[in-house]
């Protein structure tokens, strides 16, 4: 007995040994051909030209070639389907899918049970989703190009790389544009997104129920939002970049015990970032630098910790409204605020005195809009002066005891640079989608 299970194992560990490769011609019906008489482990190497799909692998199996060879839905359904474990996808294309919403058409998708999938070096085009991830463990989803759709509105369009209860799954190193999202994750956990790019999407990353996570080294740049971390627990947000991303940079809604560290959001028209009802959150050595505000904090967010930050050149540091004071820094350290006039007669990189980013005028002027009327008038000079000079006389608010005097650094690469700077020239020249992030919130 214990002779015939060890002769099974062997069977089950050494299969791949003896797996066969076999070249398979373009044409109509060559590759569901190939896929059925294929054995479990066998390497179809697809030569140069055009394959119809839609294509289901059933069998443990890996599919390869160039990108000139293109698998086509021919617009239906869902091009490549993977229904079996340990099935690769690598170096093809995959276009025409269908646009069935309901339905989640995508180029790639991976079904329950179909663990451990790799899907590498690919070209996605023209796919509703581009890979669909959808119940299978431990994906890869590495090195892709994925572009998707145009048309219609973007919210009726779908997402670069959806990823729904697929715990494990590794998504790295993909560059995705147009379409929806790029990485929409939900109801999901223990996965890791980092080094990708993302561009002209609605969020680069968008999370809803997804836990104990990772989102770092990502560059989004010239998207209506940069990383959206919805109803989650326990997301570590690092190390990413935010360039000239319409809305915000940053969002935490109704996330909770969030590591957000090392981030640059960097030229938003509207708020760096946004937290939302958000805590236990630990926010640290990020650079929030030229936004209309620097961060929204609103909505009764507790017992979260901001130090090491850099704020600078934000038309609004901070837009926070509020009866009691709130402490931004911890352990003796701060943030940095470009509008702070210090000293630092100790030598301590510490500021001599406390730092107050809002006063009475700015609890108005948030309130009452129309009191934006009277900004200059000398009477608002006037209290402005009295409460610098008399600070009793100031308002609940963010307090930072320990400002810094100097701000963390963050590298940008030449080429997002020159993405950025494209990716405004283009929003000035067009119009935008009609999509309203702030609906989010009461999502």
């Amino acid at each position: 007995m214990i002779r015939v299970l060890i002769l099974s194992l062997f069977t089950l560990v050494s299969w791949p040994l003896w797996a066969a490769q076999l070249n398979v011609q373009p044409g109509s019906g060559t590759l569901a051909n190939a896929i059925a008489g294929a054995a479990p482990g066998d390497v179809l190497s697809l030569d140069a030209g055009r394959y119809e799909g839609a294509i289901v692998i059933d069998r443990p199996l890996t599919i390869t070639g160039t990108h000139d060879a293109v698998i086509d839905g021919m617009g239906f359904g869902t091009v490549i389907t993977i229904d079996a474990p340990d099935v690769a996808v690598t170096g093809i294309a995959v276009t025409g899918s269908g646009l069935a919403s309901p339905d989640l058409d995508a180029g790639i998708k991976i079904l329950k049970k179909a663990d451990r999938a790799l899907i590498e070096h690919n070209r996605l085009l023209g796919n509703l989703h581009g890979v669909d991830v959808h119940g299978g463990h431990d994906a890869i989803v590495r090195g892709n190009i994925i572009e998707g759709t145009k048309n219609p509105r973007m919210n009726d369009r779908g997402n670069g790389i959806y990823v729904w209860n697929s715990p494990g799954t590794l998504v790295e190193g993909n560059t995705v544009r147009w379409g929806r999202d790029g990485i929409f994750s939900n109801t999901s956990r223990k996965g890791t997104y980092r080094n990708n790019l993302f561009r002209d999407l609605r969020f680069a990353v968008h999370y809803m129920y997804t836990n104990d996570s990772e989102v770092s080294g990502n560059v989004s740049i010239g998207n209506h939002l940069g990383y959206a971390i919805m109803f989650s627990n326990k997301v570590i947000l690092k190390d990413n970049l935010s360039l000239s991303d319409l809305s915000h940079g940053v969002m935490l809604n109704y996330a909770n015990n969030a590591d957000v560290s090392g981030n640059l959001v960097r030229g938003g028209a509207d708020r760096c970032t946004f937290i939302y009802n958000a805590h236990k959150n630990l926010i640290y050595g990020n650079r929030f630098e030229g936004c209309n505000i620097g961060i929204h904090f609103t909505a009764g967010s507790e017992r979260n910790i901001l130090t090491g930050n850099a704020f600078i050149g934000n038309r609004t540091q901070v837009k926070y409204v509020g009866t009691r004071d709130i402490e931004w820094s911890f352990e003796g350290r701060g943030n940095y605020w470009s509008d702070h006039p210090s000293f630092d007669l100790g030598g301590d990189g510490i500021a001599d005195g406390p730092f107050r980013p809002n006063d009475l005028m700015d609890h108005i002027l948030w309130s009452q809009p129309a009191a934006a009327l009277l900004t200059g008038a000398p009477a608002v000079q006037l209290i402005r002066w009295a409460q610098s000079s008399f600070p009793a006389t100031l308002p609940g608010g963010v307090v930072d005891s320990a400002p810094l005097m100097a701000a963390p650094t963050v590298t940008v690469l030449p080429e997002y640079t020159a993405m950025e700077a494209d990716a405004v020239q283009r929003r000035n020249e067009s119009d935008l989608d009609d999509f309203d992030v702030n609906d989010l919130a009461s999502h």
